[in-house]
């Protein structure tokens, strides 16, 4: 993967964060994933394929989803539920949306997002790539955007 792959999933992710649940992003600093475990116990899954393909997992923590449960639906979920999962399958496309438009010469399209919840889940990146994992805080806790994207020869 390169820079120019992986910028407009961060600025996606920051501004997404920004106007749809107004919090506010920190982030910290860019790693290689050498696991399948995902940073944190929700997991936002959205596949991409067309000229480059690959995987973009928002990972929060727990308070992070119902966090932004809250700013979506205007009441804080007691537990992560139906539509905490909902919520942050919303926030995945959303950032997948605005990242692929800024990737338009690939041609991409994304699948419909997967959430899973759990501590010790784990998620599988399409062979041949190497996932990136890009941590943030905000005030409601930690979260990661993980993404693995590599040009085809299509």
């Amino acid at each position: 993967m390169n820079v120019e792959h992986i910028n407009p999933f961060l600025s996606s992710t920051v501004r997404v964060f920004e106007t749809m649940v107004s919090c506010r992003l920190v982030r910290g600093t860019l790693a290689v994933k050498h696991n399948f475990q995902p940073s944190h116990e929700v997991s936002a899954v959205i596949g991409l394929s067309g000229k480059a393909k690959g995987t973009v997992v928002l990972s929060v923590d727990r308070e992070v989803a119902l966090g932004v449960a809250e700013a979506l639906l205007g009441e804080r979920p007691v537990e992560i539920n139906s539509d905490v999962t909902d919520a942050m399958g919303e926030m995945a496309n959303m950032i997948a949306g605005q990242a692929k438009a800024q990737l338009e010469q690939f041609a991409m399209s994304i699948s419909l997002p997967t959430v899973i919840t759990g501590k010790g889940h784990c998620i599988e990146f399409p062979r041949n790539t190497t996932p990136i994992a890009i941590p943030f805080s905000c005030d409601w806790g930690a979260l990661a955007l993980e993404v693995a994207l590599v040009e085809t020869s299509h």
